[in-house]
């Protein structure tokens, strides 16, 4: 039996395979762009961030709620808002609660998180519990007040905010970075005091420069303690262009004649340190270091110490070839690239960043006072009506006991409206007492007030900014703490040469008849008694070290520099000096 399908040729859409693939690549790449990989100005998240949070809110789990297994707040936000994967929704939601990750974590994290040697080796989430920080209020508190638009889930079901109503500029306070198509984001995080300090300046100065808000946001602010020594032109160029890099050094003190590193570069573990270290002195190449061990504790997270062989070491010298040679100093990438309020991704300067999130803030600031003004007036026109059916409550008694249809009656007896007449229709027994009235006219009187403040603000810009610098000023008195991470004007870091590395030892360079040359370790060898090839016999030597260089002279008053720590060894013959020296033919 044989079938034959036949699709009728206006059925049939053609597209150039060209057409087709291009399309289908623009789709995806700005999917990744927009849905995935770039944080928004407005709240500084990614939607998988968003969606989280938004999920713990609708979950209860504030900051004073008892902490849920992980497992339940991912199992939501697949179920509700993000159809993917589990692990990398666990994975956002982790990094979200590491401290040494954010530099004010938005997740109450209870169990094994992480740890900064390891930010990967957490517990799986059907053992961890959560909740969310404090912190995360300042994303959170305004968010059922009109401030934000919702857009349906995946299946249409529920509704999710499309931003949320951020009252501080955070996304420069923790930063984050992602890989779209073409592009990508490295925003360093800062701190709370700083960013609002220069926030209000430009809120009060739009004009104002990069240069001029600097002054206020000097550098990032890493949650390691890790001292910034980039020299101030190269943050300010970072800061103006959006793009550049941060120089990072740990931090180091004397103990008991010991060194111990208190302090790593933000997202270097301290044992991956420690393996570079001892790598180094596997090879040879640290003969000064006696001795490293890690004494880190739950306390002291970062404790590194290294013993030095002597007391003499010069233990400047070491610590820069160690920051030259190790993670101990690390360059951060910065690209301040974010989803900017037209939708668009862009590269943008502190300036541009900062305005724009007080554009977002100031938006905000409207729609929730829009908001409230609108419910106000809602229950001023409710209160109207109670008030109405007070002072007439014999007759309302009447018309809902005698009309067959009383909310018309109400209405046209009153002049009512339907919300108003509906509203008496709702009133219990109980709040017909005298004391109903008086409470009414209370809370209308209050109401009244509220609304003419209202009216006061959305009225005036000057008024709308005023608000904004208060609340902003009351968040960063709530949730900012002092700088982490110290601005110090060093040298750079170089490594010690092979040379430094050997130490001093003695030595004694030996220079045969026939030009052969070598060297024993010692001051205490006999150079006449050692073995030469036939017909050649001992010529020259010198005492020195190691780390000295060694210069022969011919008879024409050349001279030629040589290392000593790598001619041959005395145990054999030594080689030809010529095959280091090129002196003019006939002479040596």
């Amino acid at each position: 039996m044989t079938m034959d399908i036949q699709v009728a040729e206006g059925d049939v859409e053609r597209l150039s395979l060209k057409e087709y693939t291009e399309k289908a690549y623009l789709d995806y790449s700005m999917y990744v762009i927009l849905d995935r990989a770039l944080p928004h100005i407005g709240d500084g998240m990614k939607p998988v961030q968003r969606r989280i949070v938004y999920a713990m809110r609708e979950l209860s789990l504030t900051a004073n709620a008892k902490y849920k297994k992980s497992a339940r707040t991912v199992g939501d936000v697949l179920g509700k808002f993000h159809p993917h994967g589990d692990s990398a929704c666990y994975e956002a939601m982790v990094l979200m609660a590491q401290p040494f990750s954010y530099r004010y974590p938005l997740v109450d994290g209870q169990g094994n998180w992480g740890s900064p040697d390891d930010p990967k080796s957490f517990a799986a989430m059907r053992y961890t519990e959560a909740r969310l920080s404090r912190f995360s209020e300042t994303l959170l508190a305004e968010l059922g007040q009109g401030t934000v638009d919702w857009t349906p889930n995946f299946d249409g079901t529920l509704n999710e905010p499309s931003v949320l109503p951020s009252r501080l500029p955070h996304v420069l306070l923790n930063g984050g970075t992602g890989i779209a198509v073409g592009m990508a984001t490295d925003i360093p995080p800062h701190n709370v005091r700083e960013v609002v300090d220069a926030t209000c300046h430009l809120l009060r100065h739009p004009g104002a420069s990069v240069a001029d808000l600097m002054a206020y946001v000097p550098a990032p602010d890493f949650p390691t303690e890790a001292e910034i020594i980039s020299p101030a032109a190269d943050l300010r160029k970072l800061y103006e262009s959006g793009r550049g890099s941060v120089k990072l050094r740990g931090r180091y003190g004397r103990e008991d004649g010991n060194i111990v590193i208190t302090a790593l570069p933000y997202q270097v573990s301290g044992a991956k340190v420690l393996e570079q270290i001892a790598a180094q002195m596997q090879a040879k190449k640290l003969p000064m270091v006696a001795d490293l061990r890690d004494e880190s504790t739950h306390e002291t997270p970062t404790r590194l110490v290294i013993e030095p062989r002597s007391n003499r070491i010069d233990v400047e010298g070491l610590m820069a070839h160690l920051f030259a040679t190790t993670d101990l100093e690390k360059n951060v990438r910065v690209n301040l690239n974010v989803i900017a309020l037209d939708g668009r991704p862009r590269v943008m300067p502190l300036n541009d960043m900062l305005g724009e999130w007080l554009t977002f803030r100031r938006e905000t600031v409207r729609r929730r006072s829009q908001h409230r003004l609108d419910k106000v007036e809602e229950r001023l026109h409710i209160l109207e009506g109670l008030l109405a059916a007070y002072l007439n409550i014999d007759e309302v008694i009447r018309i809902i006991r005698e009309e067959d249809e009383p909310k018309p009656a109400l209405m046209a007896a009153f002049g009512l409206s339907e919300r108003q007449a509906e509203a008496i229709l709702e009133l219990r027994l109980r709040h017909l007492a005298k004391l109903e009235e008086m409470k009414i006219r209370g809370e209308q009187d209050e109401l009244e007030a509220e609304r003419q403040r209202l009216q006061k603000l959305l009225g005036s810009e000057a008024a709308m900014t005023k608000l904004i610098e208060k609340e902003l000023r009351e968040a960063a008195k709530t949730y900012g703490d002092e700088r982490r991470s110290p601005l110090v004007e060093r040298s750079e870091a170089k490594a010690l040469s092979e040379v430094e590395l050997l130490g001093a030892d003695p030595v004694t360079v030996v220079l045969s008849e026939k030009g052969w040359i070598r060297a024993a370790r010692g001051h205490d060898i006999d150079p006449a008694g050692l073995s030469y090839k036939a017909g050649d016999k001992f010529h020259l030597a010198a005492r020195g070290k190691t780390n000295q260089p060694l210069v022969l002279l011919d008879d024409s008053g050349r001279s030629y520099t040589l290392s000593a720590h790598n001619l041959p060894s005395a145990r054999g013959q030594g080689e030809p000096i010529t095959g280091r020296i090129n002196p003019p033919r006939g002479r040596a």
